[in-house]
């Protein structure tokens, strides 16, 4: 594993156990050249997924990527990081079940809105409006008249 600080690949696994949610190995991570410490993740991956974006690039889905966009739109909201996990893997989990290998980003995007609108509001309208591309005002209160 190379390491994030220095970029070298001599890095030592310190502690190894289970995250909170139970769907990953939590991994922490001391590298040889530089001392930094780190933590990586392992979890399990059925199959790999195809993200077709809107200008028709293909790229590997990366979960990551997922992860923090809801962390922006939780960011000062009641929410958990175990939350966060919890609902990544949900995401994760339902686009590997899919019967494509490769999916539109723009279902991973309404995946997140529908599991967002049911866990804090507030985040699911601030990542509508990036998702969604809010430009004026007015676009958040059309928005917000609709799914209320």
């Amino acid at each position: 594993m190379r390491c994030p600080f220095c970029g070298n690949i001599e890095t030592q696994v310190k502690d190894s156990r289970i995250s909170d949610d139970g769907e990953s190995i939590k991994r922490r991570r001391y590298c040889l050249a530089c001392d930094s410490r780190f933590t990586t993740f392992e979890r399990i991956q059925l199959k790999e997924i195809l993200i077709i974006k809107k200008n028709g690039e293909k790229k590997i889905f990366d979960p990551e990527k997922v992860k923090r966009s809801i962390e922006m739109a939780v960011r000062k909201r009641p929410v958990s990081d175990l939350q966060v996990e919890k609902l990544v893997n949900k995401i994760v989990r339902q686009l590997e079940m899919e019967n494509e290998t490769e999916l539109p980003s723009s279902k991973i995007g309404e995946m997140v809105m529908q599991a967002l609108e049911k866990l804090d509001k507030v985040a699911f309208v601030r990542f509508a409006s990036v998702y969604k591309n809010f430009e004026k005002p007015d676009d958040f209160q059309k928005f917000i008249k609709q799914v209320v």
